[in-house]
């Protein structure tokens, strides 16, 4: 178990909530076990929560917040730790995400979301039929707020290996895509950043199918995402992990190398801007 001196509440929501729990604990003189007593849940899951490798229910929060006379802050924190605005398939990801030490990510479609721009996630998002502005926008907030991750003082290492299609496949307009691609390029220098390319040339037909991520945390199972237009699904099945994870090897073999997907890139983005 960390030492309650390394959870950073800057870190994502589930820290947030974990430090704010922890602290109204405290401040009332409470130990972990007069607060199990008090809200019915076991010291295992307070621990859990307060070191953000669990995220709470909403029952939960609201408990807590009742016995710990905490005036309604612990419940105006879960909003953000359920991720409301997201499907309910795609939340465990987001916790998953949150405290990942490392992530591997395919995409044959569209820019993955850690790496959208504003305007490119909401053209992406506006194509779902029946979408208002308003939940548009709420997914857009929701989509940026993910990336909190990557400007963290010790980001998680991102490999990220993109369709060459997605450089070409106009998304919003030519302002939109010349913004996502130069984005692309200035992550691409950051120290735990590498975005490689698989160029149409190669003739590759592994993962064509739909986009997937694998995240890696230590002392956690490595847990996947797989992208599919009627059943998408996180798992953490040692089996399907595996087989993604001979996928992506797959893929990343026949990509260009970082150095020449970001030559490629810069090309495309003329394209964009001519």
């Amino acid at each position: 178990m960390p030492k309650e001196s390394e959870l950073c509440p800057a870190d994502s929501p589930t820290a947030l909530f974990g430090f704010e729990l922890r602290r109204h604990r405290k401040a009332r003189g409470w130990s972990q076990m007069r607060l199990s007593k008090a809200v019915s849940y076991s010291v295992g899951t307070i621990s859990m929560i307060e070191t953000a490798r669990r995220s709470p229910t909403e029952d939960f929060a609201r408990h807590c917040d009742e016995a710990l006379e905490a005036e309604g802050a612990l419940m105006r924190l879960w909003p953000m730790v359920s991720h409301a605005s997201a499907p309910p398939w795609f939340r465990p990801w987001l916790d998953v995400e949150a405290t990942a030490e490392a992530i591997r990510t395919w995409e044959p479609l569209v820019v993955p979301g850690l790496l959208q721009t504003e305007d490119y996630a909401r053209a992406v998002l506006s194509g779902e039929p029946g979408v208002t502005p308003e939940e548009i926008e709420e997914h857009v907030i929701a989509r940026v707020e993910r990336q909190s991750i990557l400007r963290r003082p010790k980001p998680p290492i991102l490999w990220v290996v993109i369709d060459e299609g997605v450089l070409h496949r106009p998304i919003g307009s030519p302002a939109v895509m010349a913004a996502q691609l130069t984005h692309l390029l200035e992550a691409a220098h950051k120290p735990r950043i590498t975005i490689q390319v698989l160029p149409l040339n190669a003739y590759c037909t592994t993962g064509l199918l739909g986009g997937f991520a694998i995240s890696q945390a230590h002392g956690t199972p490595d847990t996947a995402y797989v992208e599919a237009a009627s059943n998408p699904q996180v798992t953490d099945w040692t089996e399907s992990v595996k087989t993604l994870a001979l996928w992506y090897d797959g893929i990343r073999s026949e990509a260009l190398s970082q150095r020449e997907s970001l030559e490629l890139i810069k090309e495309t983005l003329r394209r964009w801007t001519n």
